[in-house]
């Protein structure tokens, strides 16, 4: 008996052995990260968290349809198998936010896209983190998400607040305004540069003569409406977007507040948000993440086909999924390799010389792409225009956004 147990305890530690051998010899070749085989799987598996509904329900789906052009213009394939895509709705909430994002990677997603909204982003980012699972964001702004240290596996391939507000501040300057009231959501990244701009106003001249803050998703602005009507500022700072922007501009419109004040915003329109609202939204200013116009051959190639599929012309949400998705895939696809951690290397050192709005480069210190800005007025269109369309008024140099990496 004792000879035997020996014999088992002999067989157990070569078979061990033989396995770790094997195990080392993959590792040596390349087919090992982490202790796990990277075997090739039949589907690459994107989990996408989108607001479908709630405030920025408005603008999930034009960010659907972006990346949907962008995986089929390459084929609907990556490293030789097909993608397949599972969406989520967040519905505006970092909580559900989070119970999606770990439902898709439970299911295998080998990435997550989104969300829209910065803090369901922040909440998906620190899952994503935990579970070292590349995390692509194309929209949600909050300065928070690209940080030195912050994430080694979230990206973002669009604007930050930082940047938006600084063009904020740039219109106010030029129009020569002198008195703002400002209407900012109730909500933390909002809040955040609200605080900044208003730490800037001062210094240029400029006065707040009112401030409110409305929840997300307020449906009636009627009295904040009538405060600024009847308040003595020039200009009205909205820090709002989404549904949220689109009610107070009709709202607005009931009165023909446009008329007497200058509505800016860093988000506060785009193609989508404009025809929610309709004609009272003639004038609107804003910052711009993306447009239509934008004159570079990948962004006409892009707009041909968003059209050709769609019937409309791609909206800001749209572009920006569009422009990070594609970016991301073909960054993946050059790796040649199924190993998560050199396509998050190779994405970090990345350059997109033909983005939609022009050359982004990713910033290895804090995984935010550099890139332009651009500021742009609601005007009436003309066919093959949509009836409202923007207007690019104004084009800043990356080196006017972003401040130096601070490690």
């Amino acid at each position: 008996m004792v000879n035997k147990h020996r014999r088992q305890i002999m067989d157990s530690v070569t078979k061990w052995f033989k396995k770790s051998m094997v195990v080392a010899a993959a590792a040596a070749m390349g087919l090992v990260s982490n202790g796990y085989a990277q075997a090739k799987p039949e589907k690459f598996k994107i989990g996408g968290v989108l607001s479908l509904s709630g405030p920025y329900g408005l603008l999930g789906e034009d960010m659907r349809r972006g990346v949907q052009i962008a995986v089929e213009e390459r084929g609907g394939k990556v490293l030789g198998v097909p993608i397949e895509i599972t969406w989520e709705d967040d519905e505006t909430k970092p909580q559900p936010a989070v119970q999606k994002a770990t439902k898709l990677i439970s299911e295998g997603s080998h990435m997550i896209f989104g969300a829209l909204s910065s803090a369901s982003t922040l909440a998906v980012m620190n899952l994503t983190k935990q579970r070292k699972v590349p995390h692509l964001v194309t929209i949600s702004a909050d300065d928070k998400i690209t940080v030195p240290g912050g994430s080694r596996y979230t990206f973002r391939t669009s604007n930050t607040l930082g940047m938006e507000n600084r063009m904020a501040l740039a219109y106010m300057q030029d129009r020569k305004l002198k008195k703002i009231y400002a209407v900012t959501a109730d909500y933390q990244a909002t809040r955040d540069g609200f605080e900044w701009i208003k730490q800037q106003l001062g210094p240029n001249g400029i006065q707040i003569v009112g401030e409110d803050f409305p929840p997300l998703g307020n449906r009636d602005y009627s009295s904040i409406v009538d405060k600024i009507a009847k308040s003595d500022a020039d200009g009205v700072l909205l820090m709002l977007t989404g549904s949220d922007v689109v009610t107070l501009l009709k709202q607005a419109g009931q009165v023909n507040l446009g008329k007497s004040k200058v509505l800016f915003g860093p988000v506060a329109s785009d193609e989508t948000m404009a025809a929610a609202v309709g004609q009272a939204s003639l004038g609107v200013n804003t910052g711009l993440r993306y447009d239509h116009t934008i004159d570079t051959a990948a962004n006409r190639k892009f707009v041909e086909a968003y059209r050709k599929k769609f019937g409309v012309f791609p909206s800001m949400t749209a572009g920006e999924a569009y422009d990070g998705m594609a970016w991301w895939l073909d960054t993946v696809e050059k790796t040649g390799s199924w190993d998560k951690e050199k396509w998050v290397d190779a994405f970090a050192a990345s350059v997109r010389e033909n983005s939609v709005e022009g050359k982004k480069t990713m910033r290895a210190c804090d995984h935010q792409a550099l890139q332009p800005g651009f500021w742009g007025e609601v005007v009436q269109g003309t066919p093959p225009a949509p009836t409202l369309t923007m207007k690019i008024s104004k084009v800043f140099a990356e080196e006017k956004l972003f401040e130096p990496c601070k490690n």
